[in-house]
């Protein structure tokens, strides 16, 4: 659990990054680069991944918690989910439970699991681990989509492509 409902967890704040330093220092020595969160009061919710937020690709649709207070709604967040659906993928905002990623991968459904985020932009999530269950997705590689939309966004914020959406600010 990262953030608890009635918390800070929606809003940009210091106390949500403080307040992961343990867990991540965990991870770390587990050999993992960072946390998977969960919901504060069941923790069968997934939430977020690192101070980033979670998206996958279960099947042929982008998935993604919806915002409940717990979840910091993040530009880069709406970036990937207005590309998606402008290149007429199904993208959706919705809980996603622990057991549907684990049954995903058991079945061969999940295909990508990424985070997102002001400073990282895309991170491709290669492996997971659960109370002893490891998953390797996508054979520990970046999938094609996080892959798609990285390039895509760093390209309007570098310039390298026009800004159709408003997402850029000159500043002189």
């Amino acid at each position: 659990m990262r953030a608890a409902a009635g918390g800070l967890g929606a809003v940009k704040a210091g106390a949500n990054y403080v307040a992961s330093l343990l867990a991540a220092e965990e991870a770390k020595k587990r050999g993992y680069d960072q946390v998977l969160w969960t919901d504060a009061a069941e923790h069968g919710r997934l939430e977020e991944v690192g101070t980033m937020n979670l998206m996958a690709v279960i099947g042929d649709e982008l998935v993604t918690p919806s915002l409940d207070g717990t979840i910091l709604g993040g530009i880069t967040r709406d970036s990937v989910l207005t590309l998606a659906r402008e290149w007429g993928l199904k993208a959706y905002e919705r809980e996603i439970s622990v057991e549907e990623l684990l049954s995903a991968q058991r079945h061969g459904s999940l295909k990508e699991v990424f985070g997102c985020g002001t400073a990282a932009v895309i991170t491709p999530v290669g492996e997971l681990a659960w109370k002893g269950d490891k998953m390797i997705v996508n054979g520990g590689k970046p999938g094609p989509l996080a892959t798609r939309l990285f390039e895509a966004i760093t390209a309007i914020q570098y310039g390298r492509e026009p800004d159709p959406y408003g997402w850029i600010t000159e500043v002189a």
